[in-house]
């Protein structure tokens, strides 16, 4: 299937992707569109609808998996048939013209740790005298709530976070910036469709709720994380900023993405198994300041989805239109396939060399990290998720 619209020869946002995001046009308030190719499609403008009209997705989304395909579909009618174009074209607007805005309203907030490869990575850094993986990482979905009020759309400069820290060497902790300021890349998932509070979602019912998926860079904090990690979990460490990208790629456009995950042994309980494959073939990209520094595959990744959608609700927890929850970090069993400088560089010990001769352990004020990740499609070509980016920069002095 082809585009009467110009797109770029690779650009990944053809057709079979048509991503949503919220831009604003010059001197108008920001409503929803469809990125295809360069360009953004006003959808309030064609589809005459006052859903399209909000600056932000949830309403749409909340409309439920039914509107979600009967608007692609009809997207896609309007961008393939060359009698449309000259009534399309003036709601067509050239991304440098447009500024993008965060996608959606974020409700609530969960963060996974759903790769084997990265939490045994951990386990081995912080605790080489035991078994890698705690006793219950093979029976659940492992995760924590974070703060939605600091989820960022991808671009928003990162300010390095203050906190409390303690230098093994120490008798007391100290306050100040961070000096051990980290990426994780990570894939997140957008819910649509809302549940009620004491009604657990099933597994093969993913797709009933989450309207699509975004990159997320969950920036993290390292030596505040490590202090005040136990007994409880994590809080001033990763709460400061998660960036996300500002196109939501919806599930309809991933199908062909869809895998089997890895084998899962042993057998999780009955709530966590289901008829339907849920991994992700997506191939991620990390740039530290324009040198790829990891290529993390997400298919690896051992707890799906689905599954911690299903986990999420099994106790009664209800969801909302606008929750994110996040795959945790992406990483593979191959060095350069690590999703954070945590290990990338085991822990400050083995510094990356960067393009420009520069070294690294973890990030300095005015690093820029890019996360980019392509999906495969029917036809054989390739998808490509809105990227996530953000610039460091540096502490501003709390007043306290």
């Amino acid at each position: 299937m082809s585009t009467w619209v110009a797109v770029p020869e690779g650009s990944g946002f053809g057709i079979d992707n048509l991503p949503y995001g919220i831009f604003a046009p010059p001197d108008a308030p920001a409503r929803v569109g469809i990125r295809i190719g360069d360009q953004v499609l006003d959808l309030a403008a064609v589809l005459d609808d006052t859903v399209f009209a909000a600056a932000t997705l949830n309403p749409f989304m909340a409309q439920g998996p039914r509107r979600w395909a009967d608007v692609r579909a009809q997207v896609t009618d309007l961008l393939t048939d060359e009698c449309h174009r000259e009534r399309l074209e003036p709601a067509l607007w050239p991304l440098p013209s447009v500024t993008l805005a965060l996608p959606f309203a974020v409700a609530d907030y969960v963060d996974y740790y759903s790769s084997l490869q990265h939490a045994s990575n951990v386990g081995r850094m912080f605790r080489p005298d035991e078994e890698p993986l705690k006793p219950n990482w093979r029976h659940l979905p492992v995760g924590y709530h974070g703060r939605s009020g600091t989820v960022v759309v991808s671009g928003t400069p990162v300010m390095r976070p203050h906190g409390q820290t303690k230098a093994p060497d120490a008798t007391a902790p100290s306050f100040g910036p961070t000096r051990r300021l980290d990426i994780e890349a990570e894939v997140g998932f957008v819910v649509g469709v809302a549940s009620r509070m004491g009604d657990p979602i099933a597994v093969d019912a993913v797709a009933e709720h989450v309207f699509g998926v975004v990159l997320c860079n969950d920036w993290s904090a390292r030596d505040i994380q490590a202090w005040e990690y136990v007994p409880l979990g994590p809080c001033l460490g990763k709460s400061f900023a998660t960036s996300i990208s500002a196109w939501v790629v919806p599930l309809a456009a991933l199908q062909a993405a869809r895998v089997p995950p890895p084998v899962q042994d042993p057998t999780p309980l009955p709530y966590l198994q289901g008829a339907e494959p849920w991994g992700l073939n997506l191939a991620l990209e990390v740039q530290l300041n324009g040198t790829v520094v990891s290529r993390p595959p997400f298919a690896e990744m051992y707890w799906t989805p689905a599954q911690q959608l299903a986990h999420m609700t099994v106790n009664g927890a209800s969801v909302r239109a606008g929750d994110l929850y996040a795959s945790g970090t992406v990483s593979g069993a191959e060095r350069d396939q690590r999703g954070s400088l945590l290990e990338l560089t085991w822990n400050g010990a083995e510094p990356l060399t960067l393009s420009d001769g520069s070294t690294r352990t973890f990030l300095e004020d005015g690093d820029t990290v890019s996360i980019i990740a392509t999906a495969p499609t029917a036809n054989g070509g390739r998808i490509r998720l809105g990227d996530v980016t953000g610039t460091i920069a540096p502490a501003t002095p709390p007043t306290l």
